[in-house]
């Protein structure tokens, strides 16, 4: 008996030292952990998000967040597709998504600029938030911004295209009378608003792989705040 008290004594230090040693919850982080781990993370899903998608063919061999016409062109396409029209369309198709790839480069600088801005209460959201969390802030901070952004530059591109003309003369009578949705109303409105979505698409992406193993970004302050919510 007494030989076992010292024992038992000298365990349960050893296990109150180690559980003391490693954080097992949000309050064992300090602030300037918490929040540097946040903004390493939103930097990197920002970083590959852009790097996938701002490079040649990023968005037109990327099923995920490839430019397809609207769907209520649908039985335009048909018609213009018999009538010898198709190798434009798919032209028109193109130009697009190039459009697209050209301007997400630009979201690099809005996108920093708003881990930059990160407040506390930001912070205490995205650590408190579900699985998309990440994408959701940078959503609320820069979507606005994206579009204003991209437009001109998306519009340097598409006029080029000899459809371009043909849908927003399609297209602007029909969001007129609300038959279809106001950003649909000129191409380069409707590739603007889908090169926004897909940026965040494949922002969702990179969170999603930082949550599901944030040792493997190889940042270890990233693997210490996000090891957390697993």
């Amino acid at each position: 008996m007494t030989m076992r008290f010292p024992l038992l004594a000298l365990g349960l230090i050893s296990i109150t030292v180690t559980a003391l040693a490693l954080p097992v919850s949000f309050a064992d982080l300090s602030n300037a952990d918490a929040t540097s781990g946040l903004r390493a993370a939103l930097e990197k899903g920002a970083d590959s998000a852009v790097g996938k998608l701002g490079v040649e063919n990023g968005f037109l061999s990327n099923d995920k967040v490839k430019i397809n016409l609207p769907s209520s062109l649908d039985k335009a396409q048909s018609i213009l597709r018999m009538t010898g029209q198709g190798p434009k369309m798919d032209e028109l198709i193109v130009s697009m998504n190039h459009a697209a790839e050209q301007a997400v480069p630009m979201a690099k600088p809005l996108l920093i600029n708003a881990i930059k801005s990160m407040s506390v209460t930001d912070a205490k959201n995205i650590l408190s938030g579900g699985d998309t969390a990440v994408t959701d802030f940078f959503k609320q901070k820069t979507s606005a911004q994206l579009s204003t952004e991209f437009l001109p530059v998306v519009k340097r591109v598409t006029d080029k295209s000899g459809l371009a003309t043909q849908y927003n003369a399609v297209m602007g009578p029909a969001a007129k009378y609300g038959v279809v949705p106001a950003q649909q109303a000129t191409v380069e409105s409707y590739v603007t608003e889908r090169a926004v979505e897909g940026l965040f698409v494949m922002i969702g992406e990179e969170e999603k792989a930082i949550r599901k193993d944030p040792i493997g970004t190889g940042s270890k302050i990233i693997g210490k705040v996000f090891g957390l919510l697993k």
